[in-house]
């Protein structure tokens, strides 16, 4: 199974359910999204301890879910620092309802926040792009439960997944801290 195939929507939230951990896959990839995004470094590796503290009590995930965040964490890296702009939210197929789709962005936003604002607490600087993103976020966070399953709907929740996507990509760009380039020259004597 390639990374990619393993960490799509459905496969990462069947995982999850099966450790019967109290955890949605787009909140979780929000969430390490927003952290990096928010400048938290790639050398660090304290995101499991916050997500077990933010959504399970501080009590330790299990194995296949700790191997699951690990997966992610580094496949939200891959995908923010892809020259191509590959980056997308972990959100569930065009095949699942509307009404799974608008809860799964809303959850997703919602993890974004919260894991920009654990990286960010202490920055008040913000500029003013960066600022409108997380004001807009709140906002799609709080979308309504009652969505249409009809084309304007589909049209509505394409245009703002993009929207999401592009706005993650504005702010790792304005704030987040890519990998020293390791020094792969060597001196042979």
């Amino acid at each position: 199974m390639s990374l990619n195939n393993s960490l799509d929507f459905a496969s990462t939230q069947a995982t999850i359910t099966a450790e019967s951990a109290e955890l949605h896959a787009s909140e979780l990839h929000g969430m390490l999204t927003g952290l990096i995004c928010g400048g938290y470094s790639f050398e660090s590796n304290d995101y499991t301890t916050l997500i077990e503290d933010m959504y399970n009590n501080g009590e330790s995930l299990s194995g296949a879910v700790r191997i699951t965040l690990k997966l992610i964490f580094s496949n939200v890296w891959q995908s923010l620092l892809d020259d191509t702009y590959g980056f997308t939210p972990m959100l569930p197929d065009d095949d699942d309802s509307m009404r799974e789709r608008g809860f799964a962005l809303s959850a997703w936003v919602q993890g974004f926040n919260l894991g920009f604002g654990l990286q960010q607490k202490s920055n008040a600087v913000l500029s003013d792009d960066v600022k409108e993103v997380l004001n807009d976020f709140a906002e799609i966070a709080n979308l309504s439960d009652e969505i249409d399953e009809d084309e304007a709907t589909e049209q509505a929740y394409f245009e703002i997944s993009e929207y999401v996507r592009i706005s993650a990509l504005l702010c790792f760009t304005e704030l987040g801290t890519p990998p020293e380039p390791k020094d792969t020259s060597e001196t042979v004597h």
